[in-house]
């Protein structure tokens, strides 16, 4: 492991984060930056990381999507990408590919929570605050509440 006293580079630093999960640049910076002892060396270690392809923001929005997108509708991924600096063209594509699948996402998150249609008003709420803050549209969570009426 680590010999006391003994820190490791910056690029030693963002290539263990990066062997845990993809990483955008903006994440690396954020996270880096306190450790940065010399003004311009984390941006020279991530620019040669990045040169190698060890950064791939293309392969961080895959990720992000992959990860969480069963779970979540378009809107809180693209909320987790832009909170991880990525946004532009591959982010816009990767939302299209969400917006075309968002009801049969957002109705297996349904299924998986409640085994039921809504009983009363009440729980009716409960399930559309519950899909609405998982980020589904509420045109698609509105059907599936009132869908799960008539056994979708």
């Amino acid at each position: 492991m680590n010999k006391p006293g003994f820190q490791p580079s910056l690029k030693g630093r963002a290539l263990r984060l990066l062997s845990q999960r993809e990483h955008s640049r903006t994440e690396l910076e954020r996270k880096l930056a306190q450790h940065e002892e010399v003004p311009g060396e984390l941006a020279k270690a991530l620019d040669e990381l990045q040169a190698r392809d060890f950064i791939n923001d293309g392969r961080a929005i895959e990720s992000v999507v992959h990860r969480r997108s069963s779970k979540l509708g378009a809107a809180r991924v693209k909320q987790e990408l832009a909170a991880k600096g990525l946004s532009g063209e591959a982010v816009t594509a990767a939302m299209e590919g969400l917006r075309e699948t968002e009801f049969s996402r957002a109705l297996a998150v349904w299924r998986k929570k409640f085994d039921r249609p809504a009983a009363d008003p009440n729980e009716r709420a409960k399930q559309i605050r519950f899909l609405m803050t998982r980020g589904f549209q509420a045109e698609v969570v509105r059907k599936i509440v009132q869908g799960a009426d008539e056994d979708i």
